[in-house]
This record gives structure tokens, sequence and C-alpha cells, in this order.
């Protein structure tokens, strides 16, 4: 399995090639490797990623079938089911790169803001539960002069959240801990933008 700068490097080579609207031979041809994938994967990299319909990893960094695991969840939060994914596959395929992938104007982090400025009792349980894992980020934001103006509020409060999830896979598993600690595992933070296209890779980049 490749090193983790050297999937960094190919996650973003991938990037520019989507920004740029084209496509690298290996992703066209892709499909053509299913039957040889039909026997395991050695995906080069994990992506723990927000749902959003408008950010899909493997087309945002121009990559094929088997190349990356991809995880995906509203607010691209950390619960016991998104640790245990990654665990899975930093074991059992040595992948060395997990990367946080959030993004601009997430819906998931509105949501958590206007719950904060405005609560809502009639929010479902499954929906105060993503909104809850987000809250602990966001909420100190609120209490500087972000408050003041929504767009930076949103901003860094989806930045805030991106960091609070790396950081919890890099503190909340045993397993990550120990293979971050022997240096096979990098756990980064990076955000795609909607108006761009470009993912800017901020958290905990190798160096």
């Amino acid at each position: 399995m490749i090193p983790a700068k050297d999937a960094l490097e190919r996650l973003r080579d991938g990037n520019q090639r989507f920004v740029a609207g084209v496509r690298s031979i290996d992703t066209m041809i892709s499909p053509m490797r299913r039957d040889e994938l039909i026997g395991g994967q050695a995906p080069f990299a994990i992506i723990l990623g927000c749902s959003d319909s408008r950010v899909p990893a493997e087309m945002v960094f121009d990559q094929g079938l088997g190349d990356l695991f991809v995880i995906r969840v509203a607010g691209n939060v950390v619960a016991p089911s998104q640790i245990g994914s990654v665990e899975f596959a930093a074991d059992r395929f040595g992948t060395h790169l997990v990367v946080v992938l959030g993004h601009s104007m997430c819906g998931a982090i509105e949501a958590t803001l206007e719950e904060l400025g405005r609560p809502s009792s009639d929010q479902s349980p499954n929906l105060r539960s993503i909104v809850g894992r987000v809250r602990p980020a966001v909420a100190p934001l609120l209490e500087t002069e972000l408050a003041r103006s929504p767009d930076a509020l949103l901003k860094h409060a989806v930045r805030a959240n991106i960091r609070a999830s790396a950081n919890h896979l890099r503190n909340g598993s045993q397993i990550l801990e120990q293979l971050i600690h022997q240096g096979r595992l990098a756990v980064v933070g990076a955000e795609y933008s909607l108006e761009t296209g470009e993912v800017e890779f901020f958290d905990g980049v190798p160096l």
C-alpha cells in the first residue's frame, strides 16, 4: 500500500483533473477491472465525507473502481459506526490515509446553527443525533464576533466541524491511535468548495 503522502498527492492530482474537467485514462477504464476486484480490494485512501449529492468522492478526486473506501454521512460526523468502518479499512486493507471531507455551505452545519439559534421541538431524534455531534464544534463560535456575520459563521463552522471529526478519529479509537503512533496512518481534514470544485487539505497534512 502506498504511503499517506503519496496517497494524498494522488488525491490532489485527481482533484486538479476534476476542476479542469478532464479524467484520467485509468479512471475511464476502471469498470473493466470488475472481474479483477471480485477477489479483493486495496483502496489507497479512506474518505469520510458528507452525504451531500454534490460531493461524490470518486468524482471529486477522479478515481475509479477499487481506489477509495468511502464512508458518507450527513455533516461528515463521527459516530461508532463510522469509526468502525475506518478501523475496518485501515486494519484489513492496510490503507495509510484517511481524509475527512467536508464542504462549503454544508446543510448539516446550517441546520445545527439554526437549531442553536432557534431550538426546535419537532426535530426527529435521528436528526437531533447528527446536530448533537456537530454542536460541540460550532457552538463556541456563537460567542465570537462571527455571530454577527452568518456567512462567515457558516464558513468557520464547516472548518471547525471537519477538524473535530478528524480529531475524533485520531483520539477516539485505540486501533487508529496505535496505527497513527506507528506511523502507519494519517488522518487529514479537507474542505471541498461547491463554488470551484477544489479540495483544500488543511488539517493534519503529513509533512
